[in-house]
This record gives structure tokens, C-alpha cells and sequence, in this order.
């Protein structure tokens, strides 16, 4: 979601991520049957590149069961809302109030099965939505789509051979039943998802796709859809080589910061001659070639991504390296871990500030768990031993049940959890603290080193033999023999 034609493009980028207490346009007033005292939060991406996830603003659903966000958009964005860990996401148009009602909901689902495998969609229902309203349109395009090729399923299907002339009827049927309306996000919308369909099903070529969509026209930074399918007509075109160049060749610029190099061999693609395009393209493929340790460096690639920031014309695409570079260092080892407070099993409140140098091994647990038992257990038979050598080692654990009474009785009322004599803390709804940890399931560990930062992308489990060599461990001095000894 990026912005506007050239001269408008700069300032809607800017506009759109700017702070809701700035200027709001948007209103959404909702009520949730069971969700009193829940927190409630509304996010967008920042662009449809890096699809870093931003919060527009949040609240608290009061007694009454209702709640109020407001946002600020100067075109059709889509934002998410968000409760606990489920979500929805719909389209929200400038100068609109919109009304959302979620029905009784159960929000154990989490407890019962992982929602990060298999997401269970937050029901948010629109109340007196009027005719022609924008997520109405696309809820009926999108039910006539699934509807013929459920109708048409076979021919469809990668495991045959798909019929373009079945496209070519479902073009037909929706030109029928979802013709275009005064409301051009949505034309464009219809445009864009069928154009990815055709190209996804291999009914037309690359070339065919950007001849029809991208030569001699604008890049619609501003629309989401249009950027959706600019980025998968492009996936993996140039990182992992062309037709023209391979891929040890794209790895040798990029890990020798040849970027004038790099940008003109692209060019070689009649594709790619439009300077502008070419150059978002980079952008993507060095995205992608983040993710690609086998060829290239990943610190090489920032700071390719970063030059290319630096040295470009294009305000949209000073703004997009920018927001690269910020995700990938983000990423990286050693990235700030956040304060916060949590209570204990007597309800006394602790921060992880103050065990601050220190290294603290730090589990996200849920105490009815086999699995999370088993690394509890093994953390337990190896605690008083990691204790006795290092005196500055922290063992944390994380009870991430819903219910506090969990982790209360399974540590003060059962004989096994006097054995588990370490700093033991509820999460306390504090599903803010999950998402920053990136915690999809249970168990999952993390190492934060003395200096308060993460010590590893992936901390190994208790399990896996970690303690046994683990870095807060004194280093042992060779004992010098004679040469012959040796």
C-alpha cells in the first residue's frame, strides 16, 4: 500500500505513515459480544514490498462491549483488525464510519490448536453497510470466482492441465455479474486479481503480463493490488538469474557492492529498459536474495539495498530501501529485545530490565503440553548444575496459558513443581510480547545475552544438548604441555 503518481506519490507515502493523532478521516465503532476489557488493535502494512506490519491505533473494548478506532487514509487501504490472535482484515475508504460487529466467539481456540499453523479468521461482520460499499464489491466478486472454479474445479487444477478457455468464460462471468462501478479502486481490484489468476495458472507469459499492465504506464506505488501483482509477476525473476545472467554472476555484483553494474545488467532485459522499473525490481530481488545465504551475503545485500537508496531518483524508492534496510537490521542478531513486566506465580510484578546483565534462557511454555513438560523437565535436571558454574545465568520461563490458575497449580499444588525452582512468569494476555518474540508455538526458546540482546536468530531447546556447551559457560585455559607432549 504505497502511494500516488509521481507528484502526489511522496506526499501520500508520507501521509499514510504518519501517527492517527495527526489527522483521522476514518471512524470504526464496533461491538464484540464476549470481548469486555479485551484489547483490540488495528494495523496496516507499510507497503506491499516489505509488508511490515504498523498499528494505526488500538483500544480496549469497554464494559458496554464497544470499542471505537480511528485511521487516517487518502485512498482505499487495507488494515486488520485484530484481537488476541485473531484477525480480519477488510478495506477501509477516506471519509468513511464504519460499523463491525463480532458475534460470540471462542477465544480458546488458540489452547485447543495451533491458530499460527491454522488460522481461525476473527468473524467481523459490517453493520448497515449501504449498496455499492467497497468490501461488499469485493465479497461478491470474490464469491463469484470461487463459485466457478468450484463449479470447474478440474480445469483448474495444476494436477491436470489447467483450460484457459474456462478463464476465459470466468472473465466473461464476471464482466456479467461484477461490472464495473463509479468506484474505480474496484475495477482495478477485478483487473489485478484475475491478471495474477492468468499468470498463476501460466495462461499467458511474463512478457504478455507486462506488456499489457506495466509498459508505458505508471507504477501505482499507492495501490495495494497493483503492487500485489507487480511483485508476483516479478518473484524471483532476477535473484536467482535470468535467461540472460546467472545467478553466480547477480551474487558476484551484489557480494562486491558493483551496484551500477548490477542495475545496467538488468537492463539487458528488454523488460526491464524503463529506469523506474527496473530499479523497483532490484529492490525486490535483493529482498529476495536476503533469503539466499547460498549465493550472496546478507550484510552485502543491505548495503546494496541501501545504495540504491541513496543514489535514486525515485522519492517512492528512497522510501522502500529505507523501510528494507530497517526490517533486515531488525532481523539480524543482536537486535535490542524490549522491556517488559510480567507477574510470578505470587503475583509480584517482574521486569526483565532488572536481569539485565545477566544471561537469561528464556522459555514460552504451556504448562498441559507434553512436549513443553519434557523441556521443563530437562531444564529442571540441569539446573542446579548450570547454576553452580555460572553465577550470572537466568533461567525464565514464560507460562503462555490463558488462565494464570495453570500455572499457579501446577507449580505451588502439584509434587513435581517444587523441582521447577526458577523465575516463573504469567504472560498475562500480553500477546504484544508474543508477537515481538515471533512465538507461533510451544515450546519456544529464546537467549538473551548480559548486554540485553537476543544472542541467537534461533535459540536450541533444553533437549537438544545446549547446556552442555552453552556460551555463558567459563572458557577452559589448554593447559600448556611441552611440544613433545603435544
Amino acid at each position: 500500500m504505497i502511494r500516488f503518481v509521481r507528484f502526489l506519490s511522496i506526499a501520500i507515502l508520507v501521509a499514510c505513515t504518519g501517527t492517527v493523532a495527526a489527522q483521522t478521516n476514518i471512524t470504526i465503532h464496533g461491538e464484540v459480544v464476549d470481548g469486555a476489557g479485551k484489547e483490540v488493535f488495528l494495523y496496516r502494512y507499510t507497503d506491499m514490498l516489505t509488508r511490515t506490519e504498523v498499528m494505526v491505533d488500538h483500544s480496549t473494548i469497554n464494559t458496554n462491549r464497544t470499542f471505537e478506532l480511528k485511521a487516517y487514509a487518502n485512498y482505499p487501504t487495507m488494515m486488520m483488525l485484530q484481537i488476541e490472535n485473531y484477525s480480519q482484515s477488510f478495506f477501509v475508504e477516506p471519509g468513511r464510519d464504519y460499523e463491525v460487529y463480532v458475534p460470540r466467539f471462542d477465544w480458546n481456540i488458540d489452547e485447543q490448536r495451533n491458530v499460527f499453523l491454522e488460522p481461525e479468521v476473527l468473524p467481523v461482520e459490517f453493520v448497515n453497510m449501504p449498496a455499492g460499499e467497497l468490501n461488499g464489491l469485493i465479497s461478491n466478486f470474490e464469491a463469484v470466482v470461487a463459485d466457478y472454479i468450484d463449479a470447474h474445479r478440474m480445469y483448474f487444477d495444476a494436477r491436470f492441465r489447467p483450460q484457459k478457455r474456462y478463464f476465459d468464460s470466468l472473465e466473461a462471468v464476471v464482466a456479467k455479474q461484477c461490472p464495473d462501478t463509479k468506484n474505480e479502486f474496484f475495477n482495478r481490484y477485478k483487473r489485478y486479481q484475475l491478471a495474477s489468476m492468468k499468470y498463476s495458472f501460466h495462461f499467458d507469459t511474463r512478457r504478455g503480463m507486462v506488456n499489457r499492465y506495466i509498459k508505458n504506464q505508471p507504477i501505482l506505488y499507492y495501490d495495494d493490488n497493483y503492487m500485489a501483482f507487480f511483485t508476483t509477476l516479478f518473484a524471483n525473476s532476477v535473484s536467482k538469474g535470468t535467461t540472460k545472467i546467472p545467478v553466480w554472476q547477480m551474487a558476484w555484483w551484489v557480494n562486491n557492492l558493483n551496484v551500477n553494474v548490477y542495475l545496467d545488467s538488468l537492463g539487458t532485459d528488454t523488460l526491464l529498459r524503463n529506469e523506474q522499473v527496473r530499479e523497483l525490481v532490484a529492490l525486490q530481488a535483493l529482498q529476495e536474495a536476503y533469503y539466499q545465504p547460498r549465493y550472496y551475503e546478507s550484510d552485502k545485500v543491505v548495503q546494496m539495498i541501501d545504495l540504491i537508496g541513496n543514489r535514486s531518483k525515485f522519492p517512492e524508492h528512497k522510501i522502500l530501501a529505507q523501510r528494507l534496510v530497517e526490517s533486515f537490521r531488525q532481523q539480524e542478531q543482536g537486535a535490542e529485545t524490549p522491556d517488559f513486566t510480567l507477574p510470578d506465580v505470587d503475583k509480584k510484578q517482574v521486569s526483565l530490565a532488572g536481569l539485565k546483565g545477566k544471561w537469561v534462557y528464556m522459555a514460552f511454555v504451556r504448562v498441559g503440553d507434553p512436549n513443553c513438560l519434557a523441556e521443563i523437565e530437562t531444564m529442571a535436571h540441569f539446573r542446579d548444575s548450570v547454576y553452580a558454574r555460572s553465577k550470572n545465568v537466568e533461567f525464565v520461563t514464560i507460562c503462555c496459558d490463558r488462565e494464570f490458575q495453570k500455572m499457579y497449580h501446577f507449580l505451588k499444588n502439584s509434587r513435581r513443581g517444587q523441582k521447577y525452582n526458577w523465575t516463573w512468569l504469567h504472560f498475562n494476555g500480553n500477546y504484544k510480547l508474543l508477537e515481538h518474540y515471533q512465538v507461533v508455538s510451544f515450546p519456544y526458546f529464546i537467549l538473551i545475552n548480559p548486554e540485553g540482546q537476543m544472542q541467537y536468530t534461533v535459540t536450541p531447546s533444553p533437549a537438544s544438548g545446549f547446556f552442555l556447551n552453552a556460551p555463558w559457560q567459563p572458557k577452559q585455559k589448554e593447559e600448556e604441555r611441552p611440544f613433545f607432549l603435544r
